[in-house]
């Protein structure tokens, strides 16, 4: 974990600082994904600002922890967290998308610093954060190995694979999270093509699961802590999340998956956070 770690409220000031980024970088894009990008923000947050060991300064740090974005389309959200923990300029979110750019539609690990893996084709992420996981092993590192997934996601049969290869080697320094946000670009998940029940699925072949509120802090570390306490198992997380976390209008909608919003979509999703804003420095006067 980090020294010195940000109080709760700091947290959330942080998030929502990674939504305005996500929606002002999509919007300037006038594409991309801010549905589950907005539902895996606070996720993001709890990892890149109290748990993982980074050196921003220094992204190929032997002993860091590792984080995977299997559901690559998510990639607004994890540049706006990179930005803020200081991996390259907030300036450069704008620029998503944009031919030339470093902020392609999907992370790109040779390009981007502080990317692991490259993503984006959904269900290989488990695989590359399980070989992570594996390689940390073999040389000594205690080195956790993080990767999000969606729960859309579930639907890829690598996903199963990886599963299973991750508890027979006993991958103990591998954590999974799903952004269990209940909707893909097709609709609800259980309508598409239903992964459920997730948590007997993976408790079957062999993982350690464990739920928590995926927009509550304290909920996140305590699983996230009950993950590291673990040796053996890998650990799943099952988030629940909410799509389009944040902003009224995107909340609970698969329509937002991937759909950029327009001028005044924008100004009114940037008023929303700073309302938000303002109640967490009223909060902070208490």
């Amino acid at each position: 974990m980090l020294v010195g770690l940000p109080s709760e409220l700091e947290l959330k000031r942080i998030a929502n600082r990674i939504r305005r980024g996500i929606l002002t970088s999509v919007a300037a894009a006038a594409s991309g994904h801010p549905g589950g990008s907005l539902s895996a923000t606070d996720i993001l947050t709890a990892l890149y600002f109290s748990e993982m060991r980074l050196r921003p300064e220094d992204p190929a740090w032997g002993d860091r922890d590792r984080f995977v974005l299997s559901k690559g389309h998510a990639a607004p959200a994890l540049y706006a967290i990179l930005a803020a923990r200081g991996f390259f300029p907030e300036e450069e979110l704008l620029g998503l998308r944009s031919l030339g750019s470093r902020m392609q539609g999907h992370p790109d690990m040779r390009k981007v610093p502080g990317v692991e893996l490259s993503t984006g084709s959904l269900g290989q992420g488990l695989s590359g954060a399980l070989g992570m996981a594996l390689g940390a092993r073999l040389q000594g590192l205690t080195s956790r190995v993080y990767v999000l997934l969606g729960d859309g996601e579930l639907q890829e049969g690598q996903v199963w694979e990886a599963a299973m290869a991750a508890a027979h080697y006993q991958a103990g320094l591998l954590t999974a999270i799903i952004d269990n946000n209940g909707l893909q670009i097709d609709g609800a998940i259980t309508e598409v093509m239903n992964p459920t029940p997730i948590d007997a699925k993976f408790a079957a072949f062999g993982w350690q699961v464990l739920h928590c509120d995926g927009h509550d802090f304290a909920s996140i570390a305590a699983a996230l802590a009950k993950a590291r306490e673990e040796q053996e198992k890998p650990s799943m997380i099952i988030a629940k999340t909410i799509k389009g976390k944040g902003i009224s209008f995107m909340e609970g909608r698969a329509e937002w998956h991937g759909a950029a919003p327009n001028a005044e979509q924008l100004k009114t999703a940037l008023e929303e956070l700073d309302a938000a804003a303002a109640d967490l420095n009223t909060k902070e006067g208490e």
